[in-house]
């Protein structure tokens, strides 16, 4: 006779770690980029505005125009040989390689995205299947803000909201004066001055900008930028770093200077040779290839500029999956 009592069989033992990028669109076409966009401009950390009003807006006008102007930026950046965004294809580089560098028993190392594929929602539910009963989360932010770390926790706590049994929680903090961190973007710096055959007047690092709004409200975001580029500077003293912050969106006031306002002006005042790194960014993606690489250099040299160039990301290179392998462990 059938024992009603048997507790169906489950997984368990073992502990999931789940690095997180903000998302990318599943290809360049109009539709895709659509559901991208409405997702994460649907977002209240990101557009802290009226919800009512935003969704009209968001979906009469933005949605309508918007998605042809991202597409033709993606479609600079894709990565068309292997059919997928540079975004997407170095996190998943980077959770390979860390899985291949850690040698935890019992420790499976994944990604996900905030928005779009492959969900937050759907690789915790596999992680759960596998038997992981403790989750490390780490956002690929290393700058903490409310609208990309904190929306990375926001959607991890919806998920174990619907869950009966829930793992252990450990969510990986912001890391931006981490050692790790610094030597690497260092590293990344002198790699590439060695190089190029120019020394650079200024180098710019460009963050991703935020509201002047929520940095009013509290958004340790900007501080937490310039710290980085202080810890930089200590370390690479030959060449003078000055912080920008680029992607604004709408008409309101952003964290200022702007990167593509600044890189109009430095050729009048005499900085000619520039070298752009962007720090916030785990990942190279449409926000530097695109809109630093593309646009920003084609600007500073239509103003004046005789030589433009970007730092890549630290993508999978030694030094950041070091830095990543770091604070994983430290949370197991």
């Amino acid at each position: 006779m059938e024992n009603k009592n048997e507790h169906p069989p489950v997984n368990f033992g073992k502990t999931g770690a789940l690095i997180i990028n903000l998302g990318t669109p599943d290809s360049t076409s109009w539709l895709d980029i659509r559901k991208y966009l409405k997702e994460f401009l649907s977002d209240r950390r990101v557009i802290e505005v009226n919800p009512i009003i935003w969704q009209f807006i968001l979906n009469v006008f933005i949605l309508t125009f918007r998605p042809s102007k991202t597409a033709k930026a993606y479609k600079e950046i894709w990565m068309k040989d292997k059919n997928i965004s540079p975004l997407l294809y170095y996190t998943q580089k980077q959770a390979e390689k860390l899985s291949s560098t850690i040698s935890e028993k019992n420790l499976i190392i994944d990604y996900a995205m905030r928005y779009g594929n492959p969900s937050i929602r759907s690789k915790i539910a596999t992680l759960h299947e596998m038997g992981c009963e403790n989750l490390i989360i780490l956002p690929l932010y290393p700058q903490y803000a409310a609208a990309t770390t904190a929306t990375v926790c926001d959607e991890v706590y919806r998920t174990l909201m619907k869950m009966r049994w829930q793992p252990s929680l450990k969510i990986v903090p912001h890391y931006e004066s981490n050692p790790l961190y610094i030597e690497a973007l260092v590293n990344s710096l002198n790699k590439k001055i060695k190089e190029i055959n120019w020394k650079p007047d200024l180098i710019l690092a460009s963050y991703h900008g935020i509201p002047q709004k929520y940095f009013d409200k509290g958004d340790p975001y900007h501080c937490y930028c310039h710290k980085t580029t202080r810890l930089i500077s200590e370390k690479f003293t030959s060449v003078e770093i000055k912080t920008t912050f680029q992607s604004r969106f709408g008409p309101e006031k952003w964290l200022q200077p702007y990167t593509d306002k600044t890189l109009e002006s430095l050729p009048k005042e005499g900085k000619k040779n520039v070298l752009a790194i962007c720090p916030g960014f785990s990942s190279d993606c449409v926000e530097t290839l695109e809109e630093i690489q593309i646009q920003g250099k084609e600007s500073f040299l239509e103003s004046g500029g005789e030589n433009f160039d970007m730092v890549p990301c630290l993508n999978d290179n030694d030094d950041h999956i070091i830095l990543l392998k770091s604070l994983i462990q430290k949370n197991i």
